[in-house]
C-alpha cells in the first residue's frame, strides 16, 4: 500500500476518531476559571507514539512520558499507533480534541506529511507543548562494507543501484535526507521503505539493503560492538559527544547538505488554557530533571528545549525551511 493511498485511509479514520471524541466530550472544561496550578489531567493519561517500536520516536516517547511522571507523579501509558509514516497516528489523535489526558511524542514527520500528503492534519491541527532538542542522522552501513564514507555511497549510486532503507515511509524523514543528497549530488538510490527505525535497521544489518539513515541513539550498540560503522553525519559540524566526535560530517565529504530533526510533545487541539499550561509547566520541570539530561545524553541528542509559543514559532520556521527545501 502507497502511502498517499494509507493517507487517504486515514483521513477517514480522523473523521471517525473526531466523532468518537466529540461524543466522549473530552476534557476541556476540566479546571476552567482555575489556574495550571489547580488544574488535573486525571488519573488515565496516555503517550501516542505514531510509529512503531523500536525506533527514535518510540524512544523519545517512551523517555519524556517516563520524565513527566516523575514531575507529575502520574502513571502515564504509551502506546504506539504505527501506520502511514506516523499519518495513523496523527489522524487518530485528532479524535481527542479537547482532551488533556492524551500527549503525542511529535517530530518531523508531523510536517513532512502535512507537505507531501494529502492528511487531515499538520502542526496547526493540535497544541505544541514542547520541543526537548535536535537529533541529527548519520548513515551507517554493517561492518563488512566496502563503503568508508559517504562520498563512497554517492559513487557507487552513480554505478549502479545502492539500496537504502527509508523508515518512516516515503516522505518520512529518511527519504527527505536521501532525496537532498540525490539533488546535490545528481544521484538516484533505490529506496526500501520500512515503518520504523528497528526495522530499517534490521534490515540493513541483515543485508536486505545497503546503507541506513539512523539517528546515534538508535544504533550505538551496534557501532560499539562492531556490527555496523558510520560513514557520517548528515550535518555541517561533527557531534560533540565523545563516542562520536570522529565520524565526518556530509559538509566535510562535499556533500552540501545538512538536516535535524525536532522531537517534543504535543497535546490535542482544543484543550483549554489551563490544561495546557499545566503540560507547559511539568515538561519545564522536566527539562531540569536529571532524566531529561539522561535522555539527551544517552540519545546524543542537542538540548535545546521551547516551549508553548516560542515552540509554535519554531514549528512555523521549520515548515518554512522544509518547502523550500522540497522545491
Amino acid at each position: 500500500m502507497s502511502v498517499r493511498r494509507a493517507a487517504g485511509i486515514v483521513a477517514g479514520l480522523g473523521a471517525a476518531a473526531l466523532t468518537l471524541g466529540a461524543c466522549s466530550g473530552g476534557s476541556s472544561s476540566a479546571g476552567e476559571g482555575a489556574g495550571a496550578e489547580s488544574f488535573d489531567p486525571g488519573d488515565r493519561l496516555t503517550m501516542i507514539v505514531p510509529m512503531g517500536p523500536g525506533g527514535g520516536s518510540d524512544l523519545s516517547g517512551r523517555s519524556i512520558a517516563s520524565g513527566l511522571e516523575e514531575v507529575t507523579e502520574k502513571t502515564i501509558s504509551v502506546e504506539n499507533q504505527e501506520g502511514g509514516g506516523g499519518a495513523v497516528g496523527y489522524a487518530n489523535f485528532l479524535g481527542l480534541e479537547g482532551d488533556p489526558s492524551y500527549l503525542l511524542a511529535t517530530e518531523t514527520a508531523l510536517v513532512n506529511l502535512a507537505l507531501t500528503e494529502d492528511v487531515p492534519f499538520s502542526w496547526e491541527s493540535f497544541t505544541p507543548i514542547m520541543k526537548v532538542g535536535q537529533d541529527s542522522t548519520i548513515m551507517v552501513v554493517p561492518a563488512g562494507a566496502s563503503y568508508g564514507t559517504c562520498t563512497d555511497v554517492v559513487d557507487a549510486a552513480r554505478a549502479g543501484d545502492v539500496k537504502v532503507s527509508v523508515s518512516g515511509g516515503v516522505t518520512g524523514n529518511d527519504a527527505i535526507q536521501f532525496g537532498l543528497i540525490e539533488k546535490d549530488q545528481d544521484v538516484a538510490f533505490q529506496r526500501v521503505p520500512y515503518e520504523s527505525g528497528g526495522e530499517a535497521i534490521a534490515a540493513v544489518l541483515g543485508g536486505h539493503v545497503d546503507v541506513a539513515l539512523t539517528n546515534p541513539g538508535e544504533v550505538i550498540g551496534q557501532l560499539e560492538s562492531g556490527d555496523l560503522k558510520a560513514l557520517c553525519v548528515i550535518a555541517e559540524e561533527r557531534y560533540e559527544y565523545e563516542d562520536l566526535a570522529d565520524i565526518p560530517t556530509t559538509v566535510e565529504q562535499g556533500i552540501d547538505v545538512t538536516f535535524s530533526q525536532y522531537r517534543g510533545i504535543i497535546a490535542p487541539g482544543g484543550i483549554a488554557d489551563e490544561a495546557k499550561e499545566y503540560w507547559i509547566e511539568a515538561s519545564k520541570e522536566y527539562v531540569e530533571t536529571e532524566s531529561f539530561k539522561e535522555y539527551m545524553s544517552a540519545n546524543f541528542m542537542q538540548a535545546d528545549p521551547l516551549f508553548g509559543d516560542d515552540f509554535v514559532s519554531y514549528l512555523e520556521q521549520y515548515e518554512a525551511d522544509l518547502a523550500a527545501g522540497l522545491e
